[in-house]
């Protein structure tokens, strides 16, 4: 074969590996999660939380609130509701032999949820997300046990965001 037939054949593959790549680019289907027109602003507005067992699972679900009603507070005749369940835990994590404590530690809070139709209760979604938070331990008592709560809090809020992103998109379809 002459090299000038290598060139009409190489550039024809070259055209048609343009052409395949535009064409599946144009299947994609990349839009924001809060576009006006994917309705999931007024979606997740319709989204009934369910009740905390605990300081930290109430600190989720509050900023869970927070997020889908965008400040405007939980919503009176849900459309979606979410079975929330919320644990976390503390350990340390440097060990020092000297005073038998620990002088930082690592606080994981973890959600799983389930999101549901109020009305015929299908499930929608459900997952689980885990946030790690680290945390110094103060030599004083309730120094240590402040800086334990607002390492918690920090995780919740951290894992809501998540929860309610994964919401959101499950929301969109």
């Amino acid at each position: 074969m002459s090299s000038d037939n290598l060139f009409k054949l190489a550039r024809a593959a070259g055209v048609a590996s343009v052409i395949a790549v535009a064409g599946l680019l144009s299947s994609c289907q990349v839009r924001p999660l809060y576009a006006e027109n994917t309705g999931v602003t007024q979606k997740l507005a319709d989204v009934s939380f369910s009740d905390a067992g605990s300081r930290v699972g109430q600190v989720v679900r509050n900023q869970l609130i927070f997020i889908a009603g965008r400040g405007a507070g939980e919503t009176k005749a849900p459309k979606y509701t979410v079975d929330l369940s919320v644990s976390s835990g503390t350990g340390g994590v440097i060990y020092l032999p000297s005073s038998d404590t620990s002088a930082a530690g690592r606080t994981t809070v973890t959600a799983a949820f389930t999101l549901k139709n109020a009305s015929d209760g299908k499930v929608l979604k459900s997952g689980s997300r885990a946030v790690t938070s680290l945390v110094d331990f103060p030599t004083q008592e309730f120094a240590k046990a402040r800086a334990i709560r607002d390492s918690e809090d920090r995780a919740a809020r951290e894992v809501a965001e998540l929860v309610g992103a994964d919401i959101a998109a499950a929301l969109s379809r």
